[in-house]
């Protein structure tokens, strides 16, 4: 039953992990579905929803807010000309592909399953950012040809089960194919909108079971969850871009990566040990 407490309770909730995303993106530049997902997972199991499809709730209702932070990002770094339209344009047909195939083998998963892989990824991810180094590379240029093709989908896949847009794999990776840093994250927000747009479209045909799904949810999208989200991050960036102005975010960025450590293997203790 949806009771006037619990919708309160799933809205304060909401708007403290919607304000705690924004200000991590705009101090650190990184993807709020990285925040989001396990920020989401742990809020609905506290409410109560705790059932075998969950985790897909919480992947879509990330992807569709990212949809929106995507655009707006692409938006403000195309006016100061910082996107790479020529690797966004080559690399979206297999990133669109990968997420397309994410969201049927998401829907097809439990949710178990899938805190599994979200546990590792970001374990990965984390390690990444805190022991990763700027001048660290794999090529010096972005692939071409056979590895476009073979690394585009991989990353549209990936992402869409981790809920995640295209800064947590996009930025990295295109750092080690020494792609400047402010191009990078530019570009990269592009991938998001590729990644997020049919991955959520996917997700609102896909039906959830009663013990999965928290109010007004349509198909795997909680609607309160993504305006509350979208709400508070427009909110509170900009005040995490102030920080970053007034703070090094290097050494910030390596605390996160620590922390996302623990998040993730916090999942994957609870998947582990139940």
């Amino acid at each position: 039953m949806q009771t006037p407490t619990l919708l309160i309770e799933l809205f304060v909730a909401m708007a403290a992990i919607g304000a705690f995303a924004g200000v991590l993106a705009g101090l650190l530049g990184v993807g709020g579905g990285i925040v989001l997902v396990p920020a989401f997972f742990f809020a609905f199991q506290t409410l109560g929803y705790d059932g075998p499809q969950v985790m897909q709730v919480c992947l879509a209702t990330s992807l569709a807010t990212i949809i929106v932070t995507s655009v707006r990002s692409v938006l403000a770094h195309h006016r100061k000309g910082a996107v790479d339209w020529d690797v966004l344009k080559g690399w979206a047909p297999g990133i669109v592909l990968g997420a397309i195939l994410g969201v049927l083998v998401a829907s097809a998963l439990r949710s178990a399953t899938l805190q599994m892989v979200f546990g590792c990824l970001a374990l990965a991810i984390g390690l990444y950012m805190l022991l990763g180094r700027g001048h660290w590379r794999l090529a010096e240029d972005m692939p071409r040809g056979v590895l476009r093709h073979l690394y585009s989908p991989v990353m549209g896949f990936l992402s869409v089960l981790m809920g995640i847009g295209g800064g947590s794999f996009g930025v990295p990776f295109m750092s080690l194919h020494n792609v400047p840093i402010h191009r990078a994250v530019a570009t990269a927000a592009g991938f998001g909108v590729l990644i997020a747009v049919p991955s959520a479209i996917g997700f609102l045909f896909l039906p959830v079971e009663a013990a999965s799904r928290p109010p007004y949810t349509v198909g795997a999208i909680n609607l309160p969850a993504f305006a509350v989200i979208i709400a508070m991050t427009l909110l509170t960036a900009p005040l995490g871009v102030k920080l970053a102005h007034a703070l090094d975010p290097k050494p910030l960025k390596r605390v996160f990566g620590a922390f996302l450590i623990l998040v993730a293997l916090n999942m994957l203790r609870r998947v582990l040990l139940g």
